[in-house]
């Protein structure tokens, strides 16, 4: 990927922008001809300026000098590129890369890749890999339409193992489950797995699926069978019960308090459409 991407689509969202500058990419330019400042793209050139304000330009000549001038400051060492020969393969001329969310931090799957497979993930923008069973290259997502987009490719320390980030469409597993790792051999019982993320992101998949699939004598789906008032009344109670029990001395009250609310806010977002996703991006936003 270029130092430097030009993006002249209307049709690009902010998700592509980062997409861009969490890969490769050092800076982007919004090609701006033709479009006045009540255009979207106008509008998304500015959002974007405001998000990443070293990195988003409308003038290349701005954006080669940023780029000039950070050269000049870090040196050549901190943007050395590796080229694939300094990598540490096994007897195959293969090394294995791993594919994480780069949300969630969730481990999807693992595959390998040769020179030619790494080079072509570089050049697209798309994971492709060296399978070892048809001994031949394949793009994840090629079949199944499940495509996993770069966001950065990281290696070890001994060179001998790739991690890469990826927005992963789809599950990432041919099963059909989200992860190649889910069948459990060992575990420790008294181990606390209670992740933040993952808790949230289970309650709220549930909260959908009661949506889709109402169960008799759910409360999730009494509240969105009375609809958008009744939510929204549940939403409001639950803040002013976390307005009393932070006036007790107990912590355990408002821990119970702040749970309610954050579950009838998930019944909320579910019946609005909004994801957490989106509101990960929304916060980070606000950094």
């Amino acid at each position: 990927m270029n130092d430097i991407v030009l993006l002249t689509n209307p049709e690009t969202t902010f998700d592509d922008v980062k997409h861009v500058l969490y890969g490769d990419a050092k800076c982007v330019v919004f090609g701006l001809e033709g479009f006045d400042k009540d255009s979207d793209f106008y509008k998304l050139y500015e959002y974007s300026k405001e998000r990443f304000p070293e990195k988003v330009y409308m003038i290349q000549a701005e954006a080669e000098e940023f780029l000039k001038n950070s050269s000049d400051a870090s040196g050549d060492s901190s943007n050395k590129e590796l080229s694939f020969s300094e990598f540490k393969l096994n007897s195959d001329g293969l090394i294995p890369c791993i594919a994480q969310d780069y949300k969630s931090g969730e481990v999807l799957m693992m595959a390998y890749m040769n020179e030619e497979s790494y080079k072509k993930t570089l050049e697209t923008g798309l994971m492709t890999y060296w399978s070892r069973s048809r001994q031949k290259l394949w793009t994840k997502g090629e079949e199944s339409g499940h495509f996993q987009k770069m966001i950065s490719l990281i290696i070890d320390c001994d060179k001998d193992t790739i991690l890469a980030k990826v927005d992963q469409t789809g599950p990432a597993c041919h099963t059909g489950n989200p992860t190649c790792f889910f069948t459990p051999l060992t575990e420790k019982k008294d181990v606390d797995e209670a992740d933040i993320y993952k808790v949230l992101q289970d309650v709220y998949s549930v909260i959908a699926d009661r949506k889709v699939n109402p169960r008799e004598g759910s409360y999730t789906n009494y509240l969105f069978d009375k609809g958008i008032d009744k939510i929204l009344k549940k939403v409001g109670e639950e803040c002013t019960e976390i307005v009393i029990a932070a006036k007790n001395p107990d912590a355990g009250e408002i821990k119970y308090e702040i749970a309610d609310f954050l579950y009838h806010a998930m019944v909320l977002m579910v019946e609005k459409g909004v994801t957490w996703e989106e509101i990960a991006d929304e916060l980070a936003r606000r950094e």
